[in-house]
């Protein structure tokens, strides 16, 4: 595998560009590769070749579609460990966070190798005799697949595996942040012996490649991981042509803490569920909500763990043991979180943590816990993406689910209580795609992945993820 060198894949070549850009480790500040800089006409050379390999990929068997898929998994697998090394470097994760990526990455084709022969249309009982009433699957067309930098394999590997099985062809485009290891998974699906022009990516001006990509008259379709705000604007173009979107957008999660919950737990889970990815996560616990009588002591256990966590490359050149939390993607992102801490408590937020020195030469930042934040602080209303949060306590079950639905984001929610019928009740009342019931990682490759509200449209993952790419077609049928 070239892991050092993110290139175009083309109707099934390599292809460099005129110009590249840097892949840099945010660990260390080096270089650890290159991404090729293309432009809006190599995307559209991209989806001419998706569009000619339409036709004969669609009428493919699920049986050869599930094959190859499989083969994806096991060479997935195999690569495994060069993939996750060089994902760790680019993107600033701990070693075995990359890791677990990968591994996860493995599932989603696995999955979709065993739904694609599950894949059924219906016959509909005859109004009359002789006639005959058939709704049919069909692939919709090329598909685009656009990701972000924070877990740039198991993203695209979310969204290609469901496209794949669906009988679309498909163009992606990652992220130049961390464009060389999602590279590596389309170098896997190349050499999984996926037909030429079937899969293809393309780097380059993000702006540029995705007009030029949505803009394609053989585009039908595109799935899009990020924020918001992009995700708006890519909406606003899909409308031009009626490009089906697929949208998995910024999320603002509540973390709720029941004073019948498992102390304890609730205080590990919110390390996971808030710091894994050192908090650049869409689904990361985003702000706490703790009832009032435990909101002191799970402040004091929990600020004890962050103030704690040792801090340094995911990747340690020295043989020291793996740190708790790795750096941030670069110095611009640890300032847009600090912007947030110091605005809190500039509002009147308490500060739990204490801790604020960190490793040179690289985007690292202590965790920040923050106690009676306002209520429209930015460290609360805003997607936080950085190791930080704040508390907002709360007094009742109704008091709760109001604060905990006062947003426009609804991807993910979380709930800590002992209680059955609360932990069966407050999740159905929460405005949220995703809900965790003590559990801070909620996220399978057999369940359905997606928000409400402003955190998107469609569900990716489970038996919803394919249907994203089908059409339905109705057939009146006279013998």
């Amino acid at each position: 595998m070239n892991l050092k060198s993110a290139r175009h894949l083309v109707n099934g070549t390599w292809q460099s560009a005129d110009k590249s850009r840097d892949v840099v480790d945010p660990g260390n500040g080096l270089t650890v590769g290159e991404v090729a800089w293309g432009t809006a006409g190599d995307a559209v050379k991209a989806a001419d070749a998706a569009a000619g390999a339409f036709a004969s990929w669609s009428q493919t068997t699920v049986r050869m579609r599930a094959d190859l898929l499989r083969n994806a998994a096991d060479l997935l697998a195999e690569r495994r460990d060069e993939l996750a090394l060089t994902l760790a470097l680019e993107a600033g994760k701990r070693l075995p966070e990359a890791q677990g990526e990968v591994d996860f990455s493995v599932e989603y084709f696995r999955w979709f190798a065993e739904e694609v022969r599950r894949s059924t249309g219906t016959i509909s009982p005859p109004e009359m005799q002789g006639r005959r009433h058939l709704s049919l699957r069909k692939p919709i067309g090329v598909a685009l697949s656009l990701t972000p930098w924070n877990f740039p394999v198991s993203i695209q590997a979310r969204k290609l595996a469901a496209m794949l099985a669906a009988g679309c062809t498909v163009v992606g485009r990652v992220s130049e942040k961390a464009p060389l290891a999602a590279t590596g998974l389309f170098e896997v699906l190349h050499d999984a012996g996926f037909p030429a022009g079937v899969v293809n990516v393309v780097h380059g001006p993000s702006r540029d490649i995705t007009a030029a990509l949505v803009r394609h008259p053989a585009v039908r379709a595109v799935s899009f991981t990020g924020s918001t705000g992009v995700g708006r604007q890519i909406m606003a173009m899909s409308s031009d042509r009626l490009v089906r979107p697929l949208l998995e957008l910024g999320g603002n999660a509540p973390y709720i803490v029941f004073e019948d919950a498992d102390l304890d737990a609730a205080v590990e889970g919110a390390i996971l569920g808030r710091l894994r990815n050192t908090g650049q996560s869409c689904v990361a616990a985003n702000r706490f909500l703790v009832q009032e009588s435990i909101a002191e002591e799970f402040a004091k256990k929990l600020g004890a763990r962050f103030d704690a966590m040792s801090i340094g490359h995911g990747v340690p050149d020295d043989g020291s043991a793996v740190p708790d939390l790795g750096p941030m993607i670069d110095g611009e992102r640890v300032s847009a979180v600090q912007a947030l801490v110091d605005d809190a408590v500039e509002r009147g937020a308490r500060r739990i943590t204490q801790r604020t020195e960190v490793p040179g030469g690289g985007a690292f930042m202590a965790p920040a816990l923050l106690m009676d934040v306002p209520d429209d602080a930015a460290l609360v209303t805003e997607e936080v993406f950085g190791p930080a949060a704040g508390i907002v306590t709360f007094a009742s079950d109704e008091d709760a689910i109001r604060k905990a639905n006062a947003t426009e984001m609804g991807l993910a929610a979380y709930v800590w209580s002992a209680d059955s019928k609360r932990a069966w009740n407050i999740p159905e009342r929460l405005e949220a795609g995703i809900v965790g019931v003590n559990d801070p990682l909620p996220s399978v490759a057999f369940a359905p992945m997606g928000g409400v509200k402003q955190s998107g449209l469609g569900r990716e993952g489970s038996d919803l993820g394919m249907a994203e790419f089908e059409e339905v077609q109705y057939v009146a049928w006279r013998p």
